[in-house]
């Protein structure tokens, strides 16, 4: 038992020496090094959460007439499905409680479990596929909250517990270490800086808490990557400080308003670096600067390289994309960017995105000649706008509507990515494709 083991040994360490910041790890009765008291405060504040749906036939038009459902022995009552889920109460005053989108997505009805075994119905206030994070509210007395811990001062190698309610047999914990930071490419639509951990995550953890020796909230458990979707050691969890963006949006808009700066991000490869004789490969390269952008009136350029956003470092592209992602409209943020080997700052205002139709030829894109796309900042895709009958891109089954979001294993979020990300293929790739709610993989060849 490796987990239980390191908490342990850390436990009597952190008891035996270390002064600053000594998480609430006491001696039980037995003499040994317990985390029950940490546990004692932070559980009451992870609920279970129960969705009520309707079954999938109840849907179809055919279900509502009487003698369909009479010849069929279809129940005049409609069926219901109940799925299970967990969640975290953030704010007691206000009765706010944090989950995952896809836990409550489609629901009916959502009833949360309280630790006391009370249960109370709770009101979506809104959620966000994007993050894959849903903001809840109750009313009741006596609540319990967690309080948002620092993620993004985590390291590799922190001790961290998973506490939901796998399996819907209810209120569990388990035990781990911070295993990887700013996992991306789990879904090809969201926003992801994924915390990775070893602490058993399984069905039915998701929307739970992910909680540091403190007993702060450091992510909301979100995704598993298992070959029968059970633990194997490799689990996700949203961080809080993306969930926390989140939530203020949700609470004071209902969604979450994302803006446009209006440029194309890239990570800043080696070879980038070399070529330009830079010193790191840290930040995030503009490839594109959008004609009348935010970004444009600025002063932004192609080819500069911010390193900081809002007083914080920038590593990668996607850790921009994201933060700008998190962005409400309206708002001004501060820049610092690389130029000629040169530091400066550049503060842009976050305008509301724009909508751009762009009909490919045969010149421009042969690959998918006939093919009319849209530009949706607020989904960050593409989307199929129209598809001229018996060309190329209709051959490959392409329809209006489609959302496309990467070409050959490329994220594509604009028509500038989407044609740069084309350019120098030919035949023989694989594009995915959003149609409602499946995601489908178009082979061009």
């Amino acid at each position: 038992m490796p987990n239980r083991f390191g908490l342990l040994l850390a436990a009597a360490l952190l008891a035996g020496g270390l002064a600053a910041a000594q998480p609430p790890v006491v001696a039980g009765r037995s003499g040994l090094p317990t985390l029950a008291p940490l546990l004692e405060d932070v559980t009451p504040a992870v609920v279970n959460i129960a969705v009520i749906t309707r079954a999938p036939l109840e849907d179809n038009p055919l279900a509502r007439d009487p003698f369909f459902r009479r010849f069929f022995n279809i129940p005049d009552k409609p069926r219901q499905q109940v799925s299970a889920g967990s969640g975290v109460i953030v704010d007691a005053a206000r009765g706010l409680v944090l989950t995952n989108h896809h836990v409550i997505a489609n629901a009916d009805r959502v009833v949360v479990t309280l630790k006391d075994k009370r249960q109370i119905d709770a009101k979506v206030i809104g959620s966000d596929p994007g993050t894959d994070i849903a903001v809840l509210k109750i009313e009741a007395d006596n609540l319990r909250a967690l309080r948002f811990g620092d993620s993004e001062s985590l390291l590799v190698g922190d001790f961290v517990l998973a506490i939901g309610n796998p399996f819907g047999i209810g209120q569990t914990v388990t035990s781990g270490i911070v295993s990887a930071l700013g996992r991306t490419g789990l879904t090809p639509e969201g926003y992801e800086d994924f915390i990775q951990t070893d602490a058993s995550i399984n069905p039915g953890n998701s929307g739970g808490a992910l909680v540091d020796l403190r007993g702060d909230l450091v992510g909301i458990n979100s995704a598993i990557i298992g070959p029968s979707g059970g633990n194997v050691g490799i689990g996700f969890a949203v961080p809080a400080h993306m969930v926390r963006a989140v939530m203020d949006q949700i609470v004071r808009f209902g969604e979450v308003r994302r803006g446009r700066l209006g440029v194309t991000i890239e990570d800043v490869t080696h070879e980038y670096a070399q070529k330009g004789r830079l010193a790191t490969i840290d930040g995030a390269l503009i490839s594109v600067v959008q004609p009348g952008s935010p970004a444009e009136q600025a002063g932004l350029r192609a080819g500069d390289i911010v390193v900081r956003f809002n007083g914080r470092p920038v590593r990668t592209g996607t850790e921009l994309r994201n933060r700008l992602g998190l962005t409400p409209v309206g708002e001004t943020v501060e820049l610092v960017l690389r130029r000629d080997g040169a530091e400066r700052t550049i503060r842009a205002r976050i305008a509301a995105p724009q909508a751009v139709a762009v009909a490919l030829d045969g010149q421009n894109v042969p690959q998918l000649a006939g093919l009319k796309i849209t530009q949706v900042e607020r989904v960050q895709a593409v989307v199929v706008a129209a598809v001229e009958p018996g060309s190329r891109a209709a051959g490959y089954g392409l329809r209006r509507g489609d959302l496309i979001v990467a070409v050959a294993n490329k994220r594509v979020r604009t028509i500038e990515e989407f044609v740069a990300a084309l350019r120098g293929l030919d035949r023989g790739f694989a594009m995915t494709v959003v149609r409602g709610e499946t995601a489908m993989t178009f082979m061009v060849r």
